[in-house]
C-alpha cells in the first residue's frame, strides 16, 4: 500500500486549483496539459471542490493531518478549496459579460426582438422547457449527409412534438478538434438541448479528419451537410430558408470560412451549383488565421497545418493558407456573426477572436457581435452544469431569433446587397 504525502498531495490540488483560476502556461506545447487539467477544473468547479472535501473527510479519518505536516496540508488544502469557490462565482457573475456585447452591437431593443420571434415558435406549439434535454427532444442518428458512409453522419436534433411542417429555424453545429478528431458527440449539447426544446431543428455532424483526410476535405464536407441540410430538413420540421451555423475551436474555423465563403466551387467539388449560404454565424474560440507566424503559439500551430492538416509547406503554397483564414476572406455581404471567445484561453489565444472580430467589422455591413468572457478557458460551453455553458446558450438563442426578426422585418434582409467583398489578402 502506497504511503499516504498528505502535503504533496494538497500543493497538488493547489496547483489545480491556481491552473483553472489562470492557465499557468499560455505558450508553446505545455498549453496543452495546462487546458487538458485547466478546463474541468474552471467549469466544474463544485464538483472538484465537493470530491476533494468528502475525500478530505476520509484521509481525515485515516489519520492523513496528523501533525504539523498534516495540518499545513489541510491548510492548504482548504485554500484550494477557496479558489474554487471563487471561480464558480466569478463564473456566476459572468452573464453580463455575454448579454452587454449583444445589447451594444444590436440595440437596447435586442431581447424584445429575439422574444416577438421566440414567441412565433410557441404559437406553432412547441414552449419551452429549459435544458432537459432527454424528456423533450428525440435525437436521429442514422442521417447519411454525404458520400463518405462512416465519416459523412448527423445528428438531427429536434422536439418530438415538433410538427413536420413547424418551419422551424435550423442549426449546424460543426465539432472542433483540431481539424483531427471531429466527434459531433458530445460537443455542443448544452447549445443543442436548448435550442432544440425551444423548437429548433439543430443538425451536429462529423467530417473528415486529418492526418488521414487532408484540407479541404473538412470544408467540403461542412459544405455537403450545408447542401443537405437545404434539400432535406423540411422533412424533420425545419425551415431551409433560415439555416445558420456554429462550431468551437477547429468547429469555429470551419463555421466561419463556411459563413464566408457561400456557394464558393473551390470548396463544393461536384455540388457547385448548391446553396450553402448561411444567415448567421456563431464561432466560438475558433482559429480565424492560418497565414501569420507572429503572435504566442503561432510557429507551432503553423507546423501543425503544414504537417498534419494541409500537408505543404506555407512558403510554396501561401495562396492554400490564405483562401482557408476565415480573416482573410471577409466581405462586405457577410452574414451576421456572433464571435465568442474566452480570455484565458490557453489553446487558441484571445488575440484571434480580437482580431477577426475587428477584420469583420471593418467591412461587413451586417451586425458583428464579440463577447470575450473574462477568465474562460478554452471549450468553456462544453460542460451541462456550467454557467458559462448557460448564458452561452441562452445568448446564442438571442442572437438568432434576432437575426430571424430582423430578416421579418427588413424587406431585403438585414443588410442592401452590395458589389463589393468577395474576399481580401489582408
Amino acid at each position: 500500500m502506497a504511503k499516504p504525502r498528505p502535503l504533496l498531495r494538497a500543493i497538488a490540488e493547489l496547483a489545480n486549483a491556481a491552473n483553472g483560476a489562470r492557465p499557468l502556461a499560455r505558450e508553446g506545447y505545455p498549453t496543452l496539459p495546462v487546458f487538458a487539467f485547466g478546463w474541468p477544473t474552471s467549469e466544474m468547479s463544485p464538483l472538484y471542490m465537493a470530491g476533494s472535501m468528502l475525500d478530505a473527510v476520509r484521509r481525515g479519518i485515516r489519520g492523513d493531518f496528523r501533525g504539523p505536516r498534516g495540518r499545513i496540508a489541510l491548510l492548504i488544502t482548504a485554500l484550494a478549496w477557496g479558489i474554487l469557490w471563487l471561480i464558480h462565482r466569478r463564473n456566476v457573475a459572468a452573464q453580463p459579460h455575454f448579454e452587454d456585447p449583444l445589447r451594444e452591437a444590436l440595440g437596447d431593443d435586442y431581447q424584445e426582438m429575439a422574444e416577438k420571434a421566440r414567441a412565433t415558435r410557441r404559437r406553432v406549439g412547441v414552449p419551452p422547457h429549459g435544458l432537459v434535454r432527454r424528456r423533450y427532444v428525440e435525437k436521429a442518428d442514422t442521417v447519411q449527409y454525404g458520400p463518405h458512409p462512416r465519416v459523412n453522419r448527423a445528428d438531427i436534433w429536434r422536439r418530438a412534438d415538433l410538427p413536420r411542417d413547424g418551419k422551424a429555424p435550423v442549426l449546424l453545429q460543426v465539432p472542433g478538434g483540431a481539424w483531427a478528431i471531429g466527434m459531433r458527440r458530445p460537443q455542443a449539447y448544452p447549445l443543442l438541448s436548448h435550442l432544440a426544446d425551444h423548437g429548433w431543428v439543430c443538425v451536429s455532424i462529423d467530417y473528415r479528419v486529418s492526418p488521414r483526410h487532408t484540407w479541404p476535405d473538412h470544408m467540403v464536407d461542412v459544405k455537403r451537410a450545408l447542401a443537405w441540410i437545404k434539400e432535406h430538413i423540411v422533412e424533420y420540421g425545419g425551415d431551409p430558408d433560415f439555416v445558420a451555423v456554429t462550431g468551437g475551436s477547429a468547429g469555429g474555423h470551419l463555421s466561419s470560412l463556411a459563413a464566408l465563403t457561400a456557394d464558393d466551387p473551390q470548396f463544393q467539388p461536384g455540388f457547385e451549383d448548391a446553396d450553402t449560404s448561411v444567415v448567421a454565424a456563431v464561432p466560438i474560440y475558433g482559429r480565424y488565421d492560418w497565414v501569420s507566424a507572429q503572435g504566442r503559439g503561432r510557429r507551432e500551430f503553423l507546423a501543425l497545418l503544414q504537417k498534419f492538416v494541409v500537408k505543404t509547406p506555407i512558403v510554396k503554397n501561401r495562396q492554400v493558407y490564405i483562401d482557408a483564414s476565415p480573416v482573410r476572406r471577409v466581405r462586405a455581404d457577410a452574414p451576421p456573426f456572433f464571435i465568442l471567445h474566452g480570455a484565458d484561453d490557453s489553446l487558441i489565444p484571445v488575440r484571434e477572436g480580437r482580431r477577426f472580430s475587428a477584420a469583420l467589422r471593418e467591412i461587413s455591413t451586417s451586425p458583428v457581435v464579440y463577447a470575450e468572457i473574462p477568465h474562460a478557458q478554452h471549450s468553456f460551453d462544453f460542460y451541462y452544469g456550467s454557467p458559462r455553458a448557460h448564458y452561452t446558450a441562452q445568448a446564442v438563442e438571442e442572437f438568432l431569433y434576432w437575426v430571424q426578426a430582423k430578416r421579418k422585418s427588413t424587406p431585403n434582409g438585414l443588410a442592401e446587397p452590395t458589389d463589393e467583398g468577395k474576399s481580401a489578402d489582408r
